[in-house]
């Protein structure tokens, strides 16, 4: 019964629908909870293009700031206060305080031309901290393919809490460690992408965190070294990797829609991305 549950929470996620999170597995010891304008700032950003495909650009002074008020202003009413702001060919010579939205920007305009992931808005679910809530999956060579749980005190998908030393994607490595320590080494752990983003701070208590729910990947790395760094011969199971801690478990998925929907999405990657500035 547990597992049904499971596999349609994952079908929920998998459709853009949240899920409340209850518990953080890995990690909390190195989170606090998520406060605004103490420990945690997000920065949103929406890239605009025009019919003739050029980017908007705003200039903006290159000092902290803040904006509390104001308002829209025609090319006639503009002054000295008013943003700058141009549309961009990505051609011409333009000065930027930084090269990192240049990778925004050009996912823009790959999904204008061909969208590849659902229209993805923030659902209204509150969360302490910040987390990456994981459907990490193991693909076999006959199309199978198992998720990785946590077994107690029900089964369910492992939470992972984001830690500043680290990418919020750095999550995922901190649940196959405490997984299976050995197998880490002989695999790579690869964030596709994001199936939503849980976000809701209308309550009273402060819930200024969010929960990423993303579709990982685990993949042997077919290059196997043994501690003094020499190539060794691997051998290729079919199987995942066994835990090497009591509280996990794979579970291959029974139901075939199931599975071809998140075999499907593994090969094509067609979740909203997710990118590292680092």
């Amino acid at each position: 019964m547990e597992v049904e549950q499971v596999e349609q929470q994952v079908e929920g996620l998998l459709s853009g629908q949240g899920s409340e999170v209850t518990g953080c597995d890995v990690g909390m010891e190195q989170s606090k909870p998520a406060t605004l304008r103490k420990n945690v700032t997000y920065i949103v950003c929406a890239v605009i293009f025009n019919e003739k495909v050029r980017a908007h650009m705003t200039k903006v002074r290159g000092h902290r700031s803040e904006v509390r008020g104001g308002s829209l202003k025609t090319p006639s009413a503009a002054d000295q206060e008013s943003l700058q702001a141009s549309w961009w060919d990505r051609q011409s010579v333009l000065p930027l305080r930084g090269r990192d939205i240049l990778r925004l920007i050009d996912s823009g305009l790959k999904y204008r031309r061909d969208p590849w992931h659902p229209i993805t808005l923030p659902v209204d679910l509150s969360c302490r901290h910040v987390v990456q809530r994981l459907v990490l999956v193991y693909t076999g060579p006959e199309q199978q393919i198992w998720v990785l749980l946590i077994k107690a005190p029900v089964l369910h998908l492992p939470a992972a809490a984001a830690v500043k030393t680290h990418t919020v994607t750095w999550a995922a490595n901190m649940v196959v460690q405490d997984a299976m320590p050995v197998a880490y080494l002989d695999h790579d752990v690869n964030t596709l992408g994001a199936f939503s983003l849980q976000h809701g701070s209308h309550q009273q208590e402060k819930t200024d965190g969010v929960c990423f729910n993303t579709l990982v990947a685990l993949v042997p790395d077919h290059v196997k070294r043994n501690e003094d760094g020499e190539k060794v011969e691997w051998v290729w199971t079919g199987q995942p990797p066994p835990v090497e801690n009591p509280r996990y478990v794979w579970h291959q998925v029974q139901k075939p829609s199931l599975r071809e929907k998140l075999l499907e999405k593994t090969k094509n990657t067609s979740i909203l991305p997710i990118h590292s500035m680092y």
